[in-house]
């Protein structure tokens, strides 16, 4: 397989943003498999800049049969500002980022904020925060279809010349297929299928603004290949004749592209090889191969990964819990078991392994293993999978982690950022990660590791502090502790033990009161280990201070 490169442009009307630079493996004399015709983007404007050509082959007929991968695959991720980045969509953005990056291609961030009225600039900045917290780089872009109306209407345009669209006067609530909404237009129910008489080049009435239309052909079936489900067809009857451009206002001759046009559009100008997408978009499909080929072009490969399901088996959604990638970023998950457990919603890596690091992820990941079953989002697998990476990850991995959350609680110390006191921090860490569920707990649950200002759990104080002879011998093991010359884990258990045996008590009953007088609550890392942490003086000063606990109020 090779590649036949054309000079390299900027794409057209990106805001700036720089074009890929792709390594010329070979030059050959241009083949054109998208005729581009003279003035039709603008003077100057080359946008199909490279063209794939398989050895041996010819280039994806419209059934889309070779699905071998390029040298270059190019990708896109295109999210829509209309929300926040939710989760089936964090999952797609992960299948691109690990096919290509598998592959050594380019990965493209395209954003769809062609929608002014629902599009909010916050939702942007929320969904380039979750990407990068997700780990999911880009390569290119963000590039904005709201900067690219004038690329799309002269495509639109292109067709009117060939015959492939043609203007519609119908009135917008005419519309059908869900490609233009107006206000008050919810309440009109609208057939499947509509030609009207535009089509026909009689107009009714003639006098408005026309938007531009697809002429879908009449008979016979739109077949596409699917990477994942494998060869699809739809009738070409069933297939209204979508909306392409909407209508003008306020004296423009055309109004914003739909969907079909912009997608197809953007997706020949960036050079998409593979279309990696959610099931949802299987029958909007059919409509672009169309485009494609009325485009005079080949289609990329498409591969449709199952949707994502909740626990009732239904369209995961708000009801279901958090759904936007930042809340879990919040929760405390670490990023890379929520991209491994991600990874695994409608993909398998070929055996029984759970537990993948992204190296390995990104070693095994195939469009052949991905599922043809909607996945189902379950809440206890996601808290296993971050539970399995807080116990598994490599210390200097995780401390990064637990230093960012306890800046964030302010609980962090600069001592312990080099020398003996990262020594410290980094035992204290891997000592309390087998009994940590989220990040968040480091400077809860474990507070009292690393302050000096932490609460008794009353609970823990009424179950273990309840026997008399308690502070008594809070007071004796505090005295004992304090006159031991050496500290470690020997020592502190031989000098508890001995001050219950001589005080004539069951040394389970001094071991839970000390845990609750140096920690504040019954449960906590084995006790003689956390004493060896915390260190002889803060033992001490903490076992005499709960005395206090103690006296008459």
């Amino acid at each position: 397989m090779c590649h036949e490169f054309l000079p390299v442009q900027p794409y057209w009307r990106t805001g700036g943003q720089r074009d890929s630079t792709p390594r010329v493996t070979k030059r050959a004399q241009f083949r054109a498999a998208f005729a581009w015709r003279p003035g039709f983007a603008g003077e100057g404007a080359i946008r199909y800049t490279e063209l794939l050509r398989l050895d041996g082959d010819s280039l994806p007929d419209m059934t889309g049969q070779s699905t071998s991968i390029p040298n270059q695959p190019r990708v896109r991720f295109a999210p829509s500002p209309t929300g926040y980045l939710h989760v089936g969509g964090a999952r797609t953005a992960l299948f691109n980022w690990l096919f290509v990056r598998r592959f050594t291609g380019t990965m493209i961030l395209r954003i769809e904020d062609t929608d002014a009225e629902r599009n909010k600039p916050e939702l942007v900045i929320g969904i380039l925060e979750g990407l990068k917290w997700l780990g999911v780089d880009w390569d290119e872009g963000p590039f904005y279809q709201s900067q690219r109306t004038e690329l799309y209407q002269s495509s639109a345009k292109e067709l009117l010349a060939n015959g492939t669209a043609f203007l519609c006067y119908c009135p917008p609530e005419k519309y059908v297929g869900g490609d233009h909404a107006e206000e008050g237009a919810e309440e009109i129910k609208v057939r499947r299928v509509v030609r009207c008489s535009c089509r026909d080049g009689r107009p009714s009435p003639p006098d408005g603004k026309p938007a531009i239309r697809f002429k879908v052909p009449v008979g016979g079936k739109t077949k596409f290949f699917d990477a994942v489900f494998g060869e699809r067809e739809f009738s070409n009857d069933e297939i209204e004749d979508f909306v392409l451009v909407r209508s003008g206002k306020d004296g423009a001759e055309f109004g914003q592209a739909m969907y079909q046009m912009s997608v197809v559009v953007d997706d020949l100008d960036m050079r998409i090889t593979h279309v990696i997408r959610g099931a949802d978009h299987i029958s909007n499909t059919p409509k672009q191969v169309l485009l494609y080929e009325a485009l005079g072009a080949a289609p990329p490969i498409f591969a449709h990964v199952p949707l994502i399901l909740g626990a009732d088996k239904s369209r995961l959604s708000k009801r279901h819990g958090a759904t936007d990638v930042n809340m879990y970023r919040t929760e405390g998950f670490l990023p890379e078991a929520f991209r491994n457990f991600l990874a695994l919603l409608g993909w398998a890596p070929g055996g029984d392994e759970q537990f993948l690091r992204t190296s390995e992820l990104l070693e095994k990941f195939s469009l052949d293993g991905v599922s043809h079953t909607n996945a189902v989002f379950d809440r206890p697998k996601l808290e296993w999978f971050n539970t399995q990476f807080l116990q598994k990850l490599p210390i200097e991995e995780l401390l990064p982690q637990v230093e960012a959350e306890l800046k964030r609680s302010g609980l962090w110390k600069e001592e312990w950022a080099n020398g003996a006191g990262r020594e410290w921090f980094s035992k204290t860490v891997d000592l309390l990660r087998p009994r940590v569920r989220l990040l968040p707990d480091f400077s809860s649950w474990s507070r009292a590791f690393f302050s000096d200002e932490f609460s008794y759990e009353q609970a823990a104080k009424d179950k273990f502090w309840k026997d008399p002879k308690v502070p008594e011998l809070l007071a004796k093991t505090a005295d004992a502790l304090a006159a031991l010359p050496g500290w470690n884990h020997d020592v502190c258990d031989h000098a508890s033990r001995a001050v219950a045996e001589a005080s004539g008590v069951k040394a389970g009953l001094l071991i839970n009161a000390i845990r609750v007088a140096i920690v504040g609550q019954a449960v906590a890392p084995p006790l003689f280990d956390t004493m060896v942490v915390l260190g002889q003086e803060r033992v001490v000063r903490r076992l005499r201070a709960a005395l206090q606990e103690f006296a008459p109020a």
